[in-house]
């Protein structure tokens, strides 16, 4: 299978779950807007999914993928069986004991890391506290399910494990579609959203564990002991675990500074959610995908085609996410207002989640390249030297973040992120050329100038026809009407970005599609 089909793949049920994520969202801002039980249920949402992002998937896509295809190519799929259930044994047993740990914890948390600025008012301070506990179970399903979800892949078994968080959206979409319906007070609705959290996480997990079986391989629970191979993992996976987990880390800085402003984090949260959908789609299904892949090519001998992987990965984030970016910078306002402005979501609130928008626009190409480039490192068994571009990103994140915030507020906050996220992409992207590892090719330099051409006349021309359906995109019109125009600018750019793209040679159909599959091994 070629690697634009397994992108397709993965990307294609990674849309669906956006998708969903879009409808929670939208139905989100209309029952809670950004008042003080939003900023309450996502500062205490915040938290486990750090630690998701720490402890399972940067964690495991980064350390367990090469060491789990390691063991199947050394050992075939008994070997991988038997290092599964070493791995199972030792997380399962550790994620108990942190689950159990930080719900203890839990008041010491909210103040110091978490939301700071809520110890002032109790109320929601308390609310915090309760809602989190709740939910940080939702931390070791995630993992395990993270575990499983690796084992997939690397089996090249993709649907399963990007399909599954599809789930979360459809717990929480019923949830506050309830709220909604029977009227329910805001304290109750994030009630009910906690529940769902903790629901979607456990079904997840057995989602993907009925498609690891699916797959062929069962594993079962062993007392977890220190073997060599599972020692091995941990000295890959600590410094991965920090690396993954870098937005989230930036995300929680940025959720501590904004907490002494009322809708700041909720504010933020609208924002993350927009650009998720092309990171999403794009970055995990070119990070879930060529890892595995790059592993095996490394592992087989055939440095050509890692080489390859490589530079095919970096083609397909640009030539994606630069229109993407321009489209998000351009139409920010828009987007928001069809999508959000509604119910508790006003005027006022659209402008300040726009313009954090339009930043993250600018920074998605950075953030997804991130994705295309990590696993340059990590299929080479390198998981400290993306740890420490991490910490140097994060430490800029928190000097700017803390330096704007009293001067542009969220706005600050969301500069701080996408300045990071491109500090961190140009260390990555230097050092793999500077060892060798990466060598970029004349044609692909020249494409990339030919795609922010492409872009560029792609923006110009959505915002003179926005500018003309000023009146079909106003709050005045109806949401039918809204979503027509906001989807027939979306109809128009696509054609208008990709024809001049294949016009004017930043991209080639016949080419792409070459120059993405996999040469037999014999080629090499």
């Amino acid at each position: 299978m070629s690697l634009v089909k397994k992108f397709m793949t993965v990307g294609g049920a990674t849309l669906g779950s956006r998708v969903f994520g879009f409808a929670r969202e939208t139905l989100m801002a209309a029952a809670l807007g950004t008042g003080p039980v939003a900023d309450v249920f996502y500062a205490a949402f915040r938290f486990p999914n750090l630690f998701r992002r720490l402890f399972a998937e940067g964690a495991f896509n980064a350390a367990f993928v090469p060491l789990f295809a390691k063991e199947i190519e050394a050992n075939g799929i008994e070997g991988a069986k038997r290092f599964s259930e070493e791995v199972f044994g030792v997380l399962f047993s550790v994620l108990l004991i942190l689950t159990i740990g930080m719900q203890l914890a839990m008041p010491l948390l909210v103040e110091w890391i978490i939301a700071p600025g809520f110890a002032d008012d109790q109320e929601k301070f308390d609310l915090t506290v309760r809602l989190a506990i709740v939910m940080f179970p939702y931390l070791m399903c995630m993992s395990l399910t993270a575990m499983l979800s690796g084992m997939l892949n690397s089996l090249h078994h993709f649907f399963a494990a990007a399909i599954a968080p599809v789930f979360l959206n459809v717990l929480m979409i019923g949830a506050l579609g309830w709220a909604l319906w029977t009227g329910a007070d805001p304290a109750a609705t994030a009630w009910a959203l906690s529940w769902s959290v903790l629901a979607a996480g456990l079904l997840q997990m057995a989602v993907v564990y009925m498609g690891v079986r699916h797959a062929g391989m069962r594993i079962g629970f062993k007392r977890p002991r220190l073997t060599p191979d599972v020692k091995r993992l941990l000295i890959l996976a600590v410094p991965a675990a920090i690396t993954g987990g870098i937005t989230q880390i930036n995300q929680l800085i940025g959720q501590a500074i904004a907490s002494g402003k009322d809708g700041a984090i909720s504010a933020l949260q609208y924002a993350d959610r927009i650009y998720q959908l092309p990171l999403g789609v794009v970055g995990v299904a070119v990070a879930v995908v060529l890892l595995p892949e790059l592993s095996r090519a490394l592992k087989a001998g055939h440095m050509k085609e890692a080489g390859g992987l490589q530079n095919r990965s970096i083609e397909f984030v640009l030539f994606l996410t630069l229109p993407a970016a321009v489209g998000i910078w351009v139409l920010s306002d828009e987007i928001i207002r069809v999508l959000y402005e509604r119910g508790a979501f006003g005027e006022q609130n659209t402008s300040v989640v726009a313009s954090i928008l339009a930043i993250y626009g600018l920074g998605l190409p950075g953030f997804v390249l991130i994705k295309a480039l990590q696993p340059g490192y990590y299929a080479r068994e390198d998981t400290k030297t993306p740890m420490r571009f991490t910490l140097v990103s994060v430490a800029l994140n928190t000097g700017l973040a803390i330096s704007l915030f009293p001067i542009f507020e969220e706005s600050g906050i969301a500069i701080a992120e996408a300045a990071a996220g491109w500090t961190n992409t140009i260390l990555l992207f230097s050092v793999l050329l500077w060892r060798g590892h990466l060598s970029v090719e004349w044609s692909l330099v020249t494409r990339t100038l030919r795609l922010i051409v492409a872009a560029a006349i792609m923006g110009v021309m959505l915002a003179y026809i926005s500018d003309h359906w000023s009146s079909w995109l106003s709050p005045s019109s109806s949401l039918f009407n809204q979503l027509l125009a906001l989807f027939g600018l979306i109809a128009i750019a696509m054609p208008v970005y990709f024809g001049i793209a294949f016009l004017i040679g930043g991209a080639d159909l016949g080419m792409i599609r070459r120059s993405l599959k996999r040469k037999p091994k014999s080629q090499q």
